[in-house]
């Protein structure tokens, strides 16, 4: 027998979107492991599959000790024995990570890891897994070898160093001459970065095995100056080894300064001295002992951030000795260079440029990635204008190693080939671009009130303050308890007294997240702070962030389905009682398969149509249709709806008897 109960399940929708599932945070992995870069028989350092690192160490008699990893500090905890263990750190990204421990304030390498050259010192590193990591893991296929050579150098007066990898015919083919890439390192690294962080051997022997790169000679030397290593002079010391009057690396550098100096970077000249190294020394002696095709067509020049400035300086200057160029995480090269550069167009075969997605989101405030101009349009730019460019983006890496090395495995595949090998990624960066509507969309994360990116709990990174028009910002007490939430930094800075909000984001369909607490002592009760705020045409009028977060000091997050059509996303806050204040914003594309998964998602109402009537209390432009969308979709999905602001407490909450 069917019983229609008509029993109103009152969904409280505090915003004009329905939330119709919710996605509870997975927990920590706890399957800890020994890092693949520790030392032999070494148990410490260890980390998790989410990128959780802890270690250990034996220091007796200190009071504090701290691994430092990814710039936070985490303690450790000190055992009977005398030995510190945990530190247990938030996820990091995937990939290779340096890192210290701290001991009474003395910075130390952990003697448990390997030792790896950055930050201008030895010092520790270690390795959380990556779901890619497969190309870059060693494998049982023919290998190459690194080989170690020594080169007097006139330029700097000093003896230098050099790593050269070999393909693995190399010594079994022996007539065979094969193409060099000159690949280049870090600031604060050298010649060793790119054999040991860099796994450069096991990617391209890999490739090699699969049949996606041909054969070639990587040449990895040190483009530091003054000793064998590199020890750099600081950066307001007397130049001992200016270039000389007409010297090419100089003419189309440093004086270039004033439009992004092709050989300057803040008015400090990197790549002359090693421009003269690379051209008059190095190219010169792997030539004379090695079997390379000694000619333009088959020389590439790349680098990663430093080494990227130093490869887009040189290269442009050098135009008859490169014809292939990479630039990681170190600028790009525009269409001026190209109209300034003689036979660009003829001379150079390919340009890659790539960045890890995080550098793209902080180069919206500056940050790393912010230099020399948009480098995804410069890109575009090149390939509108016929020159065969390439554009790649590590997903969910920042300015590290992870990204360097998925750089290097894109980059390879597109090399010294008559016909260029898409890769896989390429390949399906295409497909996914046919099948959403922002291909180019990334989530945008705007922390109100800060003005240095912060970094939540999952490790999503934050921009610090921006696209705001009017108001002011303000900090709250960090040691302010915020419920609701387990992120309560979110919610302790804000900006407020705004007019709007405002970003240039690509069209497409978005979920907009706005973050709001109302941490303001001022304000005591319900009502004493009202404001309306208008998103992308969707309407919210007299709203409280008291009444809404159910009183003071904690997160309430509205979420609004958005569509952006012009190129910009934009809020407008409009004053009632009080100033409008926000503490974030986040804005999360949408793609194609979850624009269409939602609206194939069957009605709530049809759904429990045999066991009981839905009714909602929903915001009051969903109830008279203001809000079209959100009409459209509390129609499909409920029986009955009421406007919440028509609702009296005692008709929802009768009293007793």
């Amino acid at each position: 027998m069917k019983r229609n109960l008509t029993i109103p399940m009152f969904l409280l929708i505090l915003s004009s979107s329905l939330s119709l599932a919710q996605t509870s945070q997975p927990a920590d992995a706890n399957d800890w492991k020994p890092s693949s870069l520790n030392q032999p028989g070494k148990q410490y350092p260890q980390v998790t599959s989410d990128g959780r690192v802890r270690t250990s160490i034996s220091a007796l008699q200190a009071q504090k000790v701290e691994l430092d990893i990814g710039a936070v500090r985490y303690p450790l905890t000190k055992g009977a024995d005398g030995v510190w263990t945990g530190g247990e750190s938030r996820p990091q990204d995937e990939g290779f990570h340096y890192y210290q421990i701290w001991i009474d304030g003395a910075a130390v390498p952990d003697p448990g890891s390997l030792y790896f050259y950055g930050a201008s010192r030895w010092g520790s590193g270690v390795e959380t897994p990556a779901k890619d990591q497969d190309f870059y893991a060693l494998k049982n296929v023919p290998h190459g070898q690194i080989r170690e050579n020594l080169f007097y150098s006139k330029v700097t007066n000093v003896t230098r160093r050099v790593f050269v990898y070999t393909p693995p015919d190399y010594d079994k083919n022996t007539t065979s001459r094969y193409p060099v890439l000159y690949l280049q390192h870090g600031g604060g690294e050298d010649e060793t970065g790119w054999p040991s962080q860099g796994k450069t051997n096991l990617i391209v022997d890999n490739l090699i095995a699969e049949g996606k790169t041909k054969p070639f000679i990587i040449v990895m030397a040190s483009s530091n100056v003054g000793d064998p290593r590199g020890g750099r002079r600081g950066m307001g010391a007397r130049r001992t080894d200016e270039a000389p009057a007409g010297d090419p690396n100089q003419a189309r550098g440093a004086r270039a300064g004033a439009r992004g100096g092709r050989g300057g970077f803040g008015g400090f000249d990197f790549a002359s001295t090693f421009g003269r190294i690379m051209t008059e020394e190095l190219i010169p002696f792997i030539d004379a002992n090695y079997r390379t095709l000694a000619d333009q067509p088959h020389r590439a020049m790349a680098g990663l951030s430093m080494g990227g400035m130093q490869t887009r300086s040189i290269t442009l200057a050098n135009l008859d000795k490169f014809s292939h160029i990479g630039i990681f995480s170190g600028g790009s090269i525009s269409q001026d260079d190209v109209n300034d550069t003689p036979g660009f167009k003829e001379k150079v075969k390919l340009v890659f440029v790539s960045y890890g997605s995080r550098e793209l989101e902080k180069r919206r405030s500056g940050g790393r990635g912010g230099f020399g101009g948009d480098p995804k349009a410069n890109t575009d730019a090149l390939k509108e204008a016929g020159i065969n460019t390439h554009f790649y983006v590590s997903p969910d890496t920042a300015h590290e190693w992870q990204s360097w090395r998925r750089s290097l495995h894109e980059f390879a595949q597109l090399l010294f080939q008559d016909q260029p090998i898409p890769s896989a990624s390429t390949l399906k960066t295409a497909e996914t671009s046919a099948a959403t509507s922002a291909p180019s969309a990334t989530t945008l994360r705007i922390k109100a009130g800060l003005f240095e990116p912060f970094t939540d709990s999952n490790g999503h990174v934050w921009l610090p303050d921006q696209g705001f028009e009017g108001g002011a910002t303000i900090d709250r007490d960090p040691s302010m308890v915020i419920e609701g939430t387990k992120d309560p930094a979110l919610f302790l800075s804000e900006h407020y007294a705004m007019d709007s909000f405002s970003c240039k984001i690509p069209n497409g369909k978005y979920i907009a997240k706005l973050y709001f607490a109302e941490t303001f002592e001022g304000i005591t009760g319900p009502g004493e702070r009202v404001f309306s705020y208008n998103v992308q045409g969707h309407e919210f009028k007299d709203f409280d962030i008291w009444e809404k977060a159910g009183g003071p000091n904690r997160a309430y997050i509205e979420t609004v389905p958005v569509e952006v059509t012009n190129g910009e996303f934009r809020i407008v806050f409009t004053i009632q009682i009080e100033n409008p204040v926000i503490n974030a914003i986040e804005i999360i594309p949408q793609t194609a398969d979850e624009t269409s998964a939602a609206a194939s998602a069957p009605a709530l109402k049809d759904v429990f149509k045999d066991h009981f009537l839905i009714g909602g209390a929903l915001n009051r432009n969903v109830v008279t249709g203001k809000d079209r969308n959100a009409a459209a979709i509390a129609e499909k999905h409920f029986s009955t709806a009421t406007a919440e602001n028509d609702m009296k407490w005692q008709l929802i909450h009768p009293r007793l008897n």
